[in-house]
């Protein structure tokens, strides 16, 4: 094979290509596995021994060559279809506009939630949603033998192999209570918000997955009378100033004395409509004064502290503050539910 017809007939070949189809197949031509280069150095261990180096160098020399020429030529073609259609564009049409995006209304939530808390002195926190039985249960006085602590309410993880901890997905935001009281020293206000799970049927009011925010403040001389006061800042500045709010008995492991929260119906105004089951009144929280048992885990003194704890879904209050009336809205995506907020 002759490299010096090959050198002069390269230029010619590469200057009548008009595509990029045609480059590619002129670099396969000369470059490829089984190119005229190629075919060229394969000739290389049949020359004698005082050829080889010279015919080799100039091999190299020539791929070099048809390297610059193919390169060159490629970017002429990538730039002359620009140039072709340039008096084609009309620059007086109006472009296409983008789209902006927007917060989900359950962050918006979330984010009008915490700037209440904000000006009230509360910091937020946050904690992994992956923890441990002893921070979700053992730790919030929650025993063995209670039912959330069941497999059928709560979401397991597989053992591991390397860890003595039994690990699960938070049933509610209070562990970073846990966390929180372990790793600070009262006095201490803060918010955490966050997803939790619990292996409910998804219907309009359920879903396996959800966004709690847990509320907790400890200092000496705290008082029930503290909490409510906090909470009623919060539901009138979410709902309005004419909202009402009452307490009623109830009972969670890790509160002593606890209360639910209503509020009056953002709908009839407390008169019995459809939304409030006809009593005038929403359940909107859970709250009490922390247990002693959740202190002396936390290695604080109970008798010289004291302090609330609240918690409250996110979705619950969205979905009254808006009107909204199914739950899985909130997790479909659908861009005309989205946009509205």
């Amino acid at each position: 094979m002759d490299i010096n017809a090959i050198g002069a007939q390269v230029g010619p070949d590469i200057d009548k290509i008009v595509s990029l189809q045609e480059w590619e197949s002129a670099r396969v031509k000369y470059l490829g596995r089984k190119g005229l280069i190629a075919q060229l150095t394969a000739e290389i261990p049949n020359l004698p021994l005082q050829e080889r180096g010279k015919f080799g160098q100039e091999a190299n020399v020539l791929k070099n060559k048809i390297l610059a020429l193919l390169e060159e030529k490629k970017r002429s073609i990538e730039i002359q279809p620009a140039k072709s259609t340039m008096g084609a564009i009309d620059i007086s049409l109006p472009g296409i506009a983008a789209q902006p995006g927007h917060l989900h209304p359950i962050t918006q939530t979330i984010d009008e939630i915490c700037m209440v808390f904000n000006r009230m002195g509360f910091s937020v926190v946050e904690g992994p949603e992956i923890e441990t039985e002893e921070n979700n249960f053992t730790g919030l006085n929650i025993p063995l033998e209670h039912p959330s602590r069941d497999a059928f309410d709560t979401f397991y993880l597989k053992p591991q192999a390397k860890s003595s901890q039994r690990l699960l997905l938070r049933s509610h935001t209070s562990p970073v209570q846990v966390r929180t009281m372990k790793s600070r020293k009262p006095p201490l206000a803060v918010v955490v918000p966050g997803r939790v799970y619990r292996p409910d049927a998804v219907d309009a009011s359920h879903s396996f997955m959800f966004h709690q925010i847990e509320g907790v403040m400890v200092d000496a001389g705290i008082k029930f009378s503290d909490l409510k006061g906090v909470l009623e800042v919060f539901v009138k500045a979410i709902f309005g100033q004419d909202i009402k709010m009452r307490f009623r008995p109830h009972f969670f492991p890790f509160t002593e004395p606890s209360a639910e929260a209503d509020i009056s119906c953002i709908i009839c105004k407390g008169k019995g409509c459809s939304v409030c089951g006809r009593k005038g009144w929403l359940e909107i929280l859970g709250s009490g004064m922390i247990h002693p048992n959740v202190f002396k885990y936390v290695g604080y003194d109970p008798k010289k502290y004291t302090g609330f704890a609240f918690g409250l879904g996110i979705e619950r209050i969205a979905m009254l503050k808006y009107g909204i009336d199914d739950i899985r809205l909130f997790f479909q995506n659908d861009l005309r539910f989205l946009k509205q907020f």
